[in-house]
């Protein structure tokens, strides 16, 4: 579930009982895994049916329980705080950042099966984590990184509907054009039409759906970057290659490092819980019964907005203003100046400040790490390193600012152009493609836990106004 930090002493704690039952019960799905079924989806049918109880049970049991109060702050603040959605394949904490099925960053990238000459967990091993709450063995994420590059066929269709707009589209526009026109072949909306499924199975077109979309929407995304910035020289996709390192491929990249970035960004990247507004969009959408590939457009149209994913092409556009004016070797008092100057036009400084987190995000520490150990001496990565000594007190010292410490976008960009991926407009598509591992893993839950339509009750300031004088 989506719990947020910060409504009151109480809240606090059930989120941290919450937490630690999380913990458990990471810890109890570890002890769990024996099976040697390498099939993602028979390994489905066997859980789905004790969640299904365990969610009946919570219902009928529980279903009375309050689990905080709502403020006129909430309502007016983007619903900030509110607890609200069911959303089993993370759970995001104020002070420990995100955890994947129970996991933390650093747990998954000591457990989950990793390339054979690499060290970065594969994302394959992180969906089957996050669709059985199962740490997979490495047979079964190879069974799984077949599929995927066997389900990974895009019609010429899809092409030539990225090919009506102008290449000077922004990639976002791009990306989701190609994605709404996968949805032609959806195997969920076949199935509704045809009226031949009960409601209790329709999870398992949603899961041909989403295995499908997943595999592809790398070759889609891959697509539109070679034809925006490679004269459209398209490279095929490679099946002996693992999921990351063939989107590092058909993108044009090969070296060994930038496949090993590109499966750790693809997993970090992969899922947040349910409450931003990338994930929420999708599970809205969903909630009618949208297939995966309506729902996944969806949420890549809210990720393009400058508040959510676009905000990783800010930060590298904004680190490349600093070097423009100052410098590469600019000193700290002269990045302090320049922080205060941004501030003072009235804008922010990218990649700082998160919606719930209250510390330095794990995802901004493990890329953190990734660029110590590959690419210490690259003058944009010092930079940020000073950034991060620089723009918290600064922010502190505003006193406007919840969380004054970086977020995983302040960092991902300064190692993409590292190893050459410099076109920053095109950031966003890669957190798409990332973010499709977690909204499609939960679509399926939605569908196999029979979640409901999404209808929350809205009022006017009218209605506020009146409230208020009751209550007086």
């Amino acid at each position: 579930m989506v719990f947020y930090r910060g409504v009151s002493a109480i809240s606090r704690l059930r989120s941290r009982a919450v937490q630690q039952s999380s913990l458990s019960n990471s810890a109890r799905w570890l002890q769990m895994q024996s099976s040697s079924e390498l099939d993602l989806k028979s390994q489905m049918r066997e859980i789905i049916p004790e969640q299904q109880d365990r969610l009946k049970k919570l219902k009928s049991e529980h279903g009375k329980v309050q689990l905080g109060n709502i403020t006129v702050d909430m309502v007016l603040g983007g619903m900030r705080g509110m607890t609200g959605l069911l959303w089993e394949t993370s759970l995001l904490d104020a002070d420990e950042g995100i955890r994947f099925r129970g996991m933390s960053i650093p747990e998954c990238q000591k457990v989950l099966p990793s390339a054979q000459s690499g060290e970065e967990p594969l994302p394959e091993g992180l969906l089957w984590l996050l669709l059985t709450g199962k740490v997979p063995s490495k047979e079964q994420v190879n069974a799984l990184s077949k599929e995927l590059a066997h389900r990974a066929a895009v019609p010429d269709y899809v092409y030539k509907a990225i090919d009506a707009l102008p290449s000077t589209s922004h990639p976002m526009t791009q990306f989701a054009s190609g994605v709404m026109a996968l949805q032609v072949e959806s195997e969920f909306q076949k199935a509704y039409e045809q009226g031949d499924v009960h409601k209790s199975k329709f999870w398992e077109p949603t899961y041909e759906d989403a295995l499908n979309l997943i595999a592809r929407v790398p070759v889609v995304a891959s697509y539109v970057y070679r034809r925006m910035y490679k004269d459209s020289s398209i490279i095929p996709l490679d099946d002996s290659l693992d999921y990351g390192g063939n989107f590092s491929h058909m993108l044009g990249y090969d070296s060994p490092q930038m496949k090993e970035l590109m499966r750790l960004y693809v997993t970090i990247h992969s899922d947040h819980e349910g409450g931003n507004v990338s994930v929420h969009a999708g599970h809205l959408v969903g909630s009618a019964l949208s297939d995966p590939y309506l729902s996944f457009a969806a949420a890549l149209n809210g990720l393009a907005g400058p508040l959510h994913g676009l905000a990783n092409q800010e930060v590298l556009l904004w680190i490349k203003s600093v070097v423009e004016e100052c410098g590469e070797t600019i000193s700290k008092e002269q990045l302090k100046d320049y922080v205060w100057k941004t501030l003072n036009s009235g804008k922010v400084v990218p990649g700082y400040g998160h919606g719930v987190l209250r510390k330095t995000d794990p995802r901004y520490v493990c890329q953190r790490e990734f660029a110590l150990k590959h690419l210490p001496d690259d003058p944009l990565f010092q930079l940020v390193s000073k950034l991060y000594e620089v723009v918290p007190p600064i922010l502190t010292e505003l006193g406007k600012v919840k969380n004054p410490w970086p977020n995983v976008d302040a960092h991902s960009g300064v190692l993409l152009n590292y190893y050459g991926l410099t076109e920053a407009r095109y950031y966003t598509v890669l957190f798409g493609v990332s973010r499709s591992l977690g909204i499609c893993s939960q679509l399926i839950w939605d569908r196999a836990l029979g979640l409901p339509l999404e209808r929350p009750k809205s009022v006017n300031m009218e209605w506020l106004d009146n409230f208020m004088r009751l209550k007086r």
